[in-house]
Formats: structure tokens, sequence, C-alpha cells
């Protein structure tokens, strides 16, 4: 018995060591200069090696959301625990009573955070060849964007940073809308599916997808009262028949906006093994 809580208060101790060591830098502008949406990082401890990137994505159905939320905290500090270079992220959300929509600044938003990262290559230690995304809800649809849409799309933004590839190493999807087009309305887009079924064509990843695509990882839980699990399962079925790497794991139980720790499973192991797979090429 006592060898058993000597050994939990390591592990607790371990733990907690590594979390000490990951330093955050708040509020870093990554956008141009007007703009007032900003970045954290998440930097893991400095030991002369390069390390690769993640940027998080947090949800709010478009229109809500900040960066430095629990789920976001939990993802980047963890990430970075274990060797991650992690930038979470503002971006352009759905206002009421602007007369500019969000989509598609959102994603060019997005996908600037991934070109910073690369043109800051230096100053972080990253590996620029090595970065992947993660989402979760709103934040998963625009992971996956990121992800599976290349210039080809025409959802590139010029810039800035254009200079600098948008492209990333693979997907983390927390239990994102995927089929759009048939999915709801969104008020985000400003019109009903009826009025306008192109935008929602446009804003559907399964509009995107082929086999060129970088491999996912899927959570979604089976008490998600937001976005149904069947959403998953529907992107699930596409990037199989599309021929893309990919993993749909189902937590029995799990509500909307877990992180990565829910009380029914610690997806901690699987995250970072997904990632660790397909950032660190020594871990292959």
């Amino acid at each position: 018995m006592k060898c058993s809580i000597l050994l939990c208060c390591l592990l607790l101790t371990a733990t907690t060591r590594a979390d000490d060591a990951v330093r955050i830098e708040k509020d870093v502008s990554y956008l141009p200069a007007e703009r007032k949406e900003k970045a954290d990082l998440y930097l893991p401890a400095e030991d002369g090696q390069k390390h690769p990137g993640v940027v998080i994505i947090h949800g709010g159905g478009w229109t809500g959301g900040i960066k430095d939320a629990k789920r976001e905290i939990n993802i980047g500090t963890t990430l970075a625990a274990h060797g991650y270079v992690c930038m979470s992220i503002d971006y352009q959300l759905h206002d009421s009573k602007s007369p500019t929509p969000c989509w598609p600044q959102n994603l060019h938003d997005c996908k600037t955070a991934v070109r910073w990262l690369r043109a800051n290559a230096e100053r972080l230690h990253l590996d620029s060849a090595h970065i992947g995304v993660i989402g979760g809800s709103a934040g998963g649809h625009l992971a996956s964007m990121v992800g599976i849409t290349g210039p080809e799309a025409g959802l590139d933004p010029a810039g800035p940073y254009g200079e600098q590839s948008c492209r990333v190493n693979c997907v983390v999807d927390m239990y994102g809308p995927a089929d759009i087009e048939h999915y709801k309305d969104i008020s985000a887009l400003r019109k009903t599916r009826a009025e306008s079924p192109e935008l929602y064509k446009q804003f559907s990843l399964l509009t995107y997808l082929d086999q060129s695509d970088p491999p996912f990882l899927i959570l979604h839980g089976t008490a998600d009262k937001t976005v149904d699990v069947e959403q998953s399962k529907i992107l699930d079925a596409a990037l199989a028949k599309h021929g893309i790497e990919h993993h749909l794991e189902i937590i029995e139980g799990a509500p909307h906006t877990f992180h990565l720790q829910p009380s029914q499973k610690d997806l901690r192991p699987l995250v970072l093994a997904f990632f660790d797979k397909h950032l660190k090429p020594a871990a292959k």
C-alpha cells in the first residue's frame, strides 16, 4: 500500500514539474496591426532542440469563445510539456452588428497562424516542417478546414506572411460538425441553407476531401447534445472513402466541449501518440 502511495506521489510530482517547465507568452500579435485578436504561446522547456508546432483553435459556434478557455489551456500545457510549440488563437467571430461576415476570414486567421509559426520558427525553436492543428466544436471544423483546403480551394489568405505555407501535417478534430451542407442553418453564415446552398457547400468539410489530405484523429462523445456524434461518423466514412488515414475515437458518455482529460477517459495518451507519430519523425 505504501509503495502504491509513493508511486502516485512520484507520478504527480513528475507531472507538476512538466507543467512548470511550460513557458507561456500571452497576447502575441499574429494578425495585422488593426486586428484586435491575439494568440497565446505555450512553449516547451529550452533544450537546444527544434520542436514541432500545433495551432489550437477554440470553439464557440463561430460566434464566441476565447483562446485561453479551460480546454485550450489544458491542450496547450499538455502538448508543450511533451515538447510541442503551441499557439492558441483568437480569430474573427460573427458579429451581428458588423457588416463584415466572419467567413472566410475566420479560416484565413487560422491559416495565418500556421504561417506565423513558420515565419517565427527561429525564435521559437520550431521544426517548421512539422505542424499540426487541433480544435474543438467550431474550432474542430476550422482545424479540419485548415488541414484539407489548399490553394486550389481558393481559401488561402493573400497575406500576411504569404511567402509561408499554410499546410499542416495532421489534424485533431474534437466533436466538430462536418457535413454542414446537410447539418442545420448557421447564424454565423448570415443566410439559411435554402437561401444560399453554395455558401453551405463551401463551409462543409465533405466538399474538399481528397486522398492527399493529412491524417485525422476525431474525438466525439456519445452524450453530445450540441453536435451529434453522427457528424463525426459521417466524417469517418468520408475519410475512409477517400483513403485518408484516420481514427475515430468515440467516448461513451462524454458531453460536448470536453478537453483532453474528460472524466470518462484520459485522452492524453491517444492525442500525444497521434501527434508524435505525425510530427516527430524520430518517433515513427
